[in-house]
């Protein structure tokens, strides 16, 4: 059980910078991740990796010269927000451009995804290479889909050793994506891990029995078997990822990971057995790592990374690196970073808005204020929801991101801003604060429907659905989600597709939103038959179904308070 803390929500930016200050010789700690502590040259590659935290040492614990420039780190188990990520990347720029490398999880996807495009448009080369190692998520003909666990370490060190040697952004991309297409994982585990705060852990295992195919946020495995001998249970992990050796190969490196609650003699007792099953099989071991890499809080387990070398992928593998959790070869000379961390974000100013559309934009805090305190009425009820196939986390999340979105709506509605401005700052406030992938949605809806808005006139009928249908285009579009894959979108498309109709039709507003709103609470109840096709909950399809959604629950819950408050107001 994770038991020093203070608060809860807390844990996850305290321990950042209780890393950042211990580790000062490698990084300097910024709002939302670290970066190198020591100087960069001009022009070259950097490569900003990140995810959740609960899992050090990854990510932060992986800067350092021959590995990363910048770690972005999340909450616990929770995606970095698009403002985090974008921001750490600029600081972490030197002009060569940036690789971002991530696990496979729907909110990292996102999140990064969006950072990269606002990077882009701002003149940053950006490219993105999502880690897809573990074999228990996905079969091998769809390995796009399998998750990233510890072989995040493996093709962050390809990418790193890349960049230290100076490729192109071109090159230390085609070498990390051909690093991720031969990197391979399974794990296991004995117990599940327990968030800070938390009562229990995310989820049991029998006694006596272990969950095979885990995930490292908390999710179950994919099934349990009996606990066997460590001879037994080398064979069982060996053999999995053997079954996916490339023809021709004849060296592997190894990563023998440790989950946070297995100690290291027991990793070495199984390497034992894991190194002459490699030997038999043909396999040369090169620069073997034992340890914890990637971790999920206290979890008790382990998992087996190979990478499948060749020519390109060993002179990488066993370059030099130093940071605080990995180090190799001859001692880096470097000189501390001397430039300035600035606020890259600057004070947000507003454009001149109209009385009107301020006005516009103190309806739309008023009905986050109503959204806010609804969500943290249901924060358990949607925590019990999420729970039956994913980490628990959503109530939570959906809690915190709507009331960040509602102080940020207020201090701009006391700035004078309009009402495009207004919802477009409360959807960035929401992501930064949520994280994770329902985060990362709200924000990118909200703000997309801000795009329908205008700070100099009032929110008129035609505004508000049209806003509806860029909100929808922008979740499908960088969340890749479709009907029938049983997220948020399987209740925002009959909502926004029932509101263009009723409108259409010559109804009012109140009315078509009303009516939109008993739509999504249908469709999202009609979830409950659905099996997942994304997110984390895709590897438990079984354990979903039977329970609905808890993103399209919770997007159903919003669309009916917003419902009532458009009605009240209309009616003043």
């Amino acid at each position: 059980m994770t038991t020093i803390f203070d608060e809860p929500e807390d844990f996850a930016t305290t321990a950042l910078a209780g890393f950042a200050a211990i580790y000062s010789r490698y990084v300097r700690h910024v709002k939302g991740g670290v970066v190198r502590s020591t100087k960069v040259p001009a022009g070259k590659v950097s490569v900003v990796i990140g995810g959740g935290s609960g899992h050090y040492p990854a990510f932060a614990g992986y800067v350092g010269p021959g590995l990363a420039d910048a770690a972005v780190a999340g909450d616990v188990f929770a995606s970095p927000s698009t403002a985090a990520v974008a921001r750490v990347c600029r600081h972490a720029d030197q002009g060569g451009g940036i690789l971002l490398g991530f696990g496979n999880y729907a909110g990292d996807v996102l999140n990064f995804g969006v950072a990269a495009e606002r990077l882009r448009a701002e003149g940053i080369d950006v490219r993105i290479v999502p880690v897809t190692d573990d074999v228990a998520s996905a079969p091998a003909d769809a390995a796009e889909k399998r998750r990233g666990i510890a072989g995040d370490l493996v093709v962050f060190k390809i990418a790193g050793a890349a960049a230290e040697a100076k490729m192109n952004l071109d090159d230390v991309e085609r070498v990390t994506r051909h690093a991720n297409d031969r990197t391979v994982s399974f794990g296991v585990a004995f117990k599940g891990c327990t968030l800070p705060g938390a009562n229990g852990p995310l989820f049991t295992v029998p006694h006596g029995q272990m969950a095979l195919g885990l995930g490292i946020h908390g999710e179950p495995g994919i099934k349990e078997e009996a606990i066997v001998p460590a001879r037994d249970l080398a064979r069982l992990l060996t053999e999995k990822l053997l079954a996916e050796r490339p023809a021709g190969t004849t060296k592997v490196g190894v990563v023998l990971n440790g989950l946070g609650a297995t100690k290291y003699e027991e990793l070495f007792v199984l390497w034992t057995t894991v190194s002459t099953l490699l030997k038999d099989a043909g396999l040369d071991v090169v620069a073997p790592e034992a340890g914890e890499f990637v971790t999920s809080l206290d979890m008790q387990g382990c998992s087996l990374t190979l990478l499948w070398l060749d020519e390109e992928l060993e002179p990488l593998w066993s370059a030099a690196c130093d940071t605080p959790v990995l180090r190799r070869g001859a001692t880096f000379s470097t000189e501390p970073a001397t430039d300035a961390l600035e606020d890259l974000e600057g004070k947000m100013v507003f454009a001149p808005a109209s009385e009107a559309s301020q006005e516009a934009g103190k309806c739309v805090a008023g009905l986050l204020s109503g959204i806010a305190a609804a969500l943290k009425d249901a924060e358990e009820e949607l925590g019990r929801i999420d729970a039956h196939a994913g980490d628990g986390d959503h109530g939570q999340g959906m809690r915190r991101g709507s009331a960040a979105a509602l102080d940020a709506a207020n201090a701009a509605v006391a700035a004078g801003a309009g009402a495009a401005s207004v919802l477009a700052v409360a959807g960035d406030a929401w992501a930064d604060r949520a994280g994770g992938t329902s985060g990362a949605i709200w924000g990118l809806l909200l703000r997309s429907w801000s795009n329908a808005l205008s700070d100099s006139d009032a929110i008129e009928k035609d505004a508000a659905v049209i806003g509806a249908r860029l909100a929808l285009e922008g979740v499908t579009r960088l969340g890749r989600a479709r009907l029938g894959d049983k997220t948020l979108v399987d209740a925002l498309i009959p909502f926004v597709e029932t509101l263009e109709r009723e409108a259409a039709s010559g109804k009012s507003l109140p009315e078509a939103w009303s009516l939109a709103a008993v739509a999504a609470k249908s469709a999202a109840d009609a979830t409950s038959a659905l099996t997942p096709k994304l997110g984390r909950a895709r590897p438990l399809a079984e354990k979903s179904i039977g329970h609905p959604d808890a993103g399209a629950v919770s997007l159903a819950l919003v669309a009916r308070v917003a419902a009532d408050y458009i009605s009240k107001s209309a009616a003043q």
